[in-house]
């Protein structure tokens, strides 16, 4: 075979390259993950933030409880 010509077995092997969806499968996954990831990430920002407003709001209260029930508290 003279160099730089494609011979048979380089064909069936571009062939078999070509029709193999394993990468593809692979890509698909990682997407699959990293959108997930990234959804679980955002609602646990949230939900901290969240916690953290509450924790806060009950440690106000605990510090100084409201003198009255007319008041607007959230006690």
């Amino acid at each position: 075979m003279v160099s730089g010509e494609i011979g048979v077995k380089d064909m069936t092997f571009f062939k078999s390259l070509w029709n193999d969806q394993s990468g593809a499968s692979a890509a698909e996954y990682a997407l699959i993950l990293a959108i997930v990831g990234t959804g679980i990430a955002l609602a646990a920002v949230g939900l901290g933030q969240s916690i953290s407003t509450a924790m806060n709001e009950a440690g106000n209260c605990i510090k100084s409880p409201p003198t009255s029930s007319t008041g607007t508290s959230n006690c």
